[in-house]
């Protein structure tokens, strides 16, 4: 049998694995380790927060391992997951369709989507464990005319959710639902952690393998067939290091929540992102930010005495990264979006009695990368760029071709999928 060889265990490495499993032995390479949630009591940290103690958010690394921050030159600050399983250890397990994008360029994922109905599990019964302050906050958008939605997440048992509120620092109650579980009793698929790839081997014009860095040793594993799935920030850099080139297209959704002072809000201890509203380049949805808690000192109040709105936006496809360093500059349009926006959740605050001068904003971070190696209608057909060798491909948010503002695990996976089986047909 021929040998694949995926790169990163995120939503499009392991979907991708688990479709190649049987016309191929799969080996996934992953450069993290295995996943532990967050184990320590957050109380334990409160008097070095509440005195400045945490300057960077790259600091968050000795504490939390798995999540990794990059700060862009211009203050962006950038939150990507290292482990098994990706980013969806992280993420808030929004389970949202959102590949309009796709289907300008005439890719239609329908069949794919509807597929994995059976293959990954989702629930909106989370609405049953809403706080008081939730289901006031889900009025207050409706009343507004916000259209607000309860989100579909990645769950396979509701009731084991205890609403802790601790989705992004992984879930310790076997809730939420990751993208390692696509690989479980999956027979001819083997995971490797703590495999760092550097670069494709491509030789007489196919690839023919990757040089990787396992345990400070760089060593060459060889395939008949590659793809790369190390995500939107990391695979645009395996490519460039291989030869290939990729566009400064990045694009990240950036985040930025507006908060205000509610005693006894406790949404630190509520199911992120509850309900969503899609706005026209971005939505709302309450939200509290970890990140800015920790290291934004307007954030200085206790936790449970916190109310915020998340905005996440579409940004401009404006941007690049090299493995060193982060460029992500903020367009004209970017900064009318976030001004739009603001004012928008700042609304639902307003009308829900908070006065204007005791809003403050959170810090302006990002954790969905994508659009260095964006697909065109000439790929609509093969998903495969025709400057890539045949027997290598691309399974990840590198290759939507703008910005979604949206959670993109859901349709990442789906893309993953189409991909996995164009290979799997041409080198199969």
């Amino acid at each position: 049998m021929k040998r694949a060889i995926v790169v990163g265990s995120g939503a499009g490495g392991c979907m991708a694995a688990r479709e190649l499993a049987g016309r191929f032995d799969v080996t996934v390479l992953e450069a993290g380790t295995a996943f532990e949630p967050f184990k320590y009591k957050l109380g334990t940290f409160e008097p070095a927060r509440r005195a400045g103690l945490f300057l960077d958010e790259r600091m968050i690394r000795l504490l939390f391992p798995a999540m990794r921050v990059v700060k862009a030159r211009q203050g962006l600050v950038h939150v990507d997951g290292r482990c098994i399983g990706g980013t969806t250890t992280l993420a808030t397990g929004n389970a949202l369709r959102y590949d309009g994008a796709l289907l300008d360029l005439g890719i239609d994922l329908s069949e794919e989507f509807e597929e994995m109905k059976g293959e990954v599990p989702t629930s909106r019964d989370h609405y049953r464990n809403w706080s008081d302050l939730t289901v006031r906050m889900f009025a207050a958008f409706e009343d507004l005319g916000y259209d607000p939605v309860v989100t579909p997440k990645f769950m396979e048992d509701a009731d084991r959710c205890v609403a802790c509120g601790h989705c992004v620092l992984g879930c310790k109650f076997g809730a939420k639902w990751t993208a390692d579980r696509l690989l479980e009793g999956v027979p001819g698929v083997e995971v490797r952690a703590g495999c760092e790839v550097e670069r494709v081997i491509i030789e007489g014009g196919e690839a023919r393998g990757v040089a990787a860095r396992s345990e400070g040793r760089l060593q060459e594993l060889k395939a008949d067939l590659v793809v790369l799935a190390a995500g939107g920030m990391n695979t645009p850099v395996i490519l460039n290091a291989s030869g290939v080139p990729t566009k400064p297209s990045f694009f990240d959704d950036p985040v930025i929540c507006v908060a205000a002072p509610w005693p006894d809000a406790k949404l630190e201890a509520q199911l992120p992102m509850p309900f969503v509203s899609q706005r026209q380049d971005y939505i709302l949805s309450p939200y509290f930010d970890w990140l800015s808690f920790f290291f934004n000192g307007k954030w200085r109040r206790p936790a449970s005495d916190i109310m915020s709105i998340m905005v996440k936006y579409a940004d401009s496809e404006v941007g690049s990264y090299d493995g060193r360093r982060l460029d992500k500059p903020m367009t004209e349009r970017d900064s009318e979006i976030v001004e739009r926006s603001v004012e928008e959740a700042s609304r639902v605050l307003d009308f829900m009695g908070v006065p204007r001068s005791e809003m403050f904003l959170g810090t302006l971070n990002a954790g969905h990368p994508g659009g260095c190696f964006p697909l065109t209608g000439a790929e609509a057909e093969t998903l495969h760029h025709d400057v890539l060798p045949p027997n290598l491909y691309v399974a990840d948010a590198s290759l939507l071709p703008r910005s979604m503002g949206n959670p993109p695990i859901l349709t990442i996976m789906a893309l993953a999928k189409r991909v996995a089986r164009k290979a799997s047909e041409k080198i199969g």
